[in-house]
């Protein structure tokens, strides 16, 4: 047996089971068809007006985004770190040193350039901004 045909047979096994799950519940749930459940609305109620014209604040999205990055890269640097002395006795500290600083480097204008379009600066509301001027 080849390491291809086990890697064949794993990723047909990685298919198979979440498939059989899916079909399997979809043979045991009950099916209760009613109006509300077929609403736009993800909870069922009745939505009121256009959708298109909710505005959704996008500092969410920018924050939830610079966290990932940020999480990832936390993912990167920590292996690095437990392997970076045996890897400087084996290449030496300029080539062990230098990939991880152009990684950092790289966040860090990535961070530069957001912090500077205002997407980790937090929006006021305007009552917030009566209240200070009060």
């Amino acid at each position: 047996m080849s390491e291809w045909t086990a890697i064949g047979a794993l990723a047909v096994i990685a298919v198979l089971i979440p498939l059989s799950m899916m079909f399997a519940s979809w043979l045991i749930r009950p099916s209760v068809p009613e109006q509300g459940k077929r609403a736009t609305y993800e909870s069922g109620e009745i939505p009121t007006g256009n959708t298109y014209q909710i505005r959704f604040n996008i500092q969410y999205y920018m924050i939830a985004l610079l966290f990932v990055v940020f999480d990832v890269e936390t993912i990167f640097i920590i292996p690095w770190t437990v392997i970076f002395e045996d890897a400087v006795e084996t290449v030496g500290l300029v080539d062990a040193f230098l990939p991880m600083i152009v990684f950092v480097g790289t966040l860090v204008i990535a961070l530069a350039w957001a912090w500077r379009k205002g997407a980790v600066q937090w929006t006021k509301s305007p009552r917030a901004e009566r209240q200070r001027m009060e």
